[in-house]
């Protein structure tokens, strides 16, 4: 077989086999669907493995052929998995996966859960499955998609993290016990994206629900976020959600900050929302001003914006991804390259790079089989094409092959400096890094729908489209189809619109009635009035909006989806005429 130089490590060179498919000598790209094959092959290998060995527990530890809960005791790795068997076309395995989760996951456990993780993992797997339920071949009850057992199993879930949103601040605490509500003593100091990183999950929950309790603590704690900031336009790291005081005052765009930056992109998309939009936006220029290097962020002081830390963290390499939904791709091009150099040069991202040095920091030598440089290279080869993001794609591929592929899954990687391994496979693995390798690799797959196919259903509110595409990915890479948020509920002006117009049809029907018998008693009936010259619901006598003294059933249950829909595809929002 023959063999080419991949990565240097160092002063240690790895040799990775050449194999069929991969780019020959003339540097031809990669092809699509030999690389789709072989994710896919990687996904049943973790799959497989985690069913055979570690199920029901949260994770699977591949070294030792075993399972362990992490956080919590949910089978993590089945619900985090879930949605990507759709995606790979496994609706069999979707279908009964759906049945062993409603059998097994009991949130009634004494158990103390991160709210975040439990939030993008649990909450955001079980909404994001239970949209794709009709598409994976689920018998779907009555109602659906404004009901069904993933639905209910979401708002369980997620009503066990309210406890811990009921702070003077509206900042949630980063902990909470499943069972009984925030410990006594439990520390009030919360990370910044774990404040910041709901309204996603939450939005969906309220608009599926009715229930208005989920956005509205999710609008807070980004608002107090905002109104936290410092004068030049920074948020730390930390935060104390008591007294809203900062903790930790180092700003950047990694780890412990990323996903309140990402969620107020993508909420602003999926709710189509300006103010979500214009505060990043603000935001961006701030982080532009005081952290941006020669494509490269830093991390800096929130209130003087001098370095604090010259460093690159994995969990940054999203950001070019980000900054493509807002239209910014030279940039984020640039940016991408960058963070594609230090992949070359290890085999895969450290958690921690010295940039001045270009080298890894100490203790912060692993890499945990994340997704975020893969899912950047996703939103950028949507966004141009360029073959160098397959390129990073087929890199990762054989990387995480060769180094991290055991008999039981695929292993974190501790030290890429000499490959030694760590004994856990997170379950971001499957709900991430294989989707966004195995999207890389197929451009025609239903998640790139673009508006050219959908599904109409039947609800309580009227006729609902869905999988039209436009989807909107969690930060753990759970699809939500934004057209599933106006399913479950009509909004109070187009409710007031159609009952002054159906008000004005059966008063102007009850007086036609009235003068037709009159005209029977005393004189030659006459033919209503042409279609068209109904006068105009502004110009009824009954005000919009008056209620009649005694409550009465809706005239008409109306279509929910929005007169004036309005509609983003990978990042760019359609807006109608209006």
């Amino acid at each position: 077989m023959p063999f080419r130089l991949l990565i240097s490590l160092g002063l240690v060179c790895v040799l990775l086999p050449l194999h069929h498919g991969a780019p020959g000598p003339d540097g031809t790209a990669p092809d699509p669907a030999h690389y789709r094959e072989r994710v896919k092959a990687m996904f049943y290998h973790a799959y497989d493995s985690y069913l055979e060995n570690a199920f029901p527990y949260d994770e699977l530890r591949p070294l030792t052929c075993d399972g362990h809960d992490t956080w919590g005791s949910f089978s993590l790795t089945l619900i985090d998995a879930l949605d990507t068997l759709l995606i790979l076309g496994n609706t069999s395995e979707f279908q009964r996966v759906v049945e062993v989760l409603q059998d097994n996951v009991d949130f009634d456990i004494d158990v103390n859960a991160s709210v975040f993780e439990t939030n993008i993992r649990v909450v955001g797997g079980l909404l994001s499955a239970h949209l794709l339920s009709k598409k994976a071949g689920v018998e779907v009850e009555a109602g659906w998609p404004c009901s069904g057992p993933l639905l209910r199993m979401a708002e369980e879930a997620a009503r066990k993290l309210l406890p811990a949103f009921q702070t003077p601040t509206g900042m949630p605490y980063g902990t909470v016990n499943l069972l009984h509500g925030v410990n006594p003593g439990e520390t009030p100091v919360t990370c910044t994206a774990g404040i910041g990183t709901f309204i996603v999950e939450f939005a969906t929950l309220s608009s599926l629900t009715g229930d208005p309790v989920f956005e509205d603590v999710a609008r807070v704690a980004l608002m107090r976020l905002w109104e936290s900031r410092s004068d030049i336009g920074l948020v730390g790291n930390h935060i104390d959600v008591l007294t809203g005081k900062w903790v930790a005052q180092d700003a950047g765009i990694g780890a412990g900050v990323d996903s309140y930056f990402e969620y107020l992109v993508k909420g602003a998309i999926l709710l189509q929302d300006k103010k979500l939009m214009a505060m990043f936006l603000e935001y961006n220029r701030a982080i532009r001003n005081y952290t941006h290097f020669d494509d490269w962020y830093l991390w800096v002081q929130m209130y003087k914006g001098t370095v604090s830390m010259p460093v690159f963290q994995s969990l940054e390499a999203y950001w070019p991804g980000l900054q493509s939904l807002i239209g910014d791709i030279d940039n984020a091009m640039r940016t991408f390259l960058n963070y594609y150099t230090v992949w070359k040069q290890f085999g895969g991202l450290p958690e921690f790079y010295n940039i001045p040095q270009g080298y890894t920091v100490e203790k912060r030598e692993g890499y945990p089989l994340r997704p975020e440089l893969i899912e950047s290279a996703m939103y950028l080869y949507r966004a141009t094409g360029d073959p160098t993001l397959l390129e990073l794609g087929r890199d990762a591929v054989e990387s995480i092959e060769k180094i991290s592929k055991v008999e039981c899954g695929f292993a974190t990687i501790k030290d890429l400096r000499d490959h030694k391994l760590d004994n856990r496979m997170e379950s971001f693995f499957l709900a991430e890094t294989v989707k966004y390798l195995y999207l890389l690799f197929h451009p025609n797959n239903f998640i790139h729908n673009n508006g050219s196919t959908f599904d109409s259903v039947m609800t309580p509110h009227g006729e609902c489209i869905l999988g039209a595409g436009g989807y909107i990915f969690n930060t753990e890479a759970h699809p939500i189809d934004p057209a599933a948020l106006h399913c479950c509920r009509r909004l109070k002006e187009e409710q007031w619109e159609v009952e002054d117009l159906m008000r004005e049809f059966y008063s102007l029907k009850e007086s036609r009635s009235r003068a037709r018998r009159k005209t029977m008693r005393s004189g030659p009936w006459e033919p209503p009035a042409e279609p068209g010259t109904l006068s105009s619901p502004e110009n009824h006598d009954q005000p919009r909006g008056k209620q009649p003294a005694k409550q009465r059933t809706p005239l008409l249950s109306c279509p929910s989806q929005p007169f004036t829909s309005k509609l983003a595809l990978l990042g760019q929002v359609f807006l109608d005429s209006s």
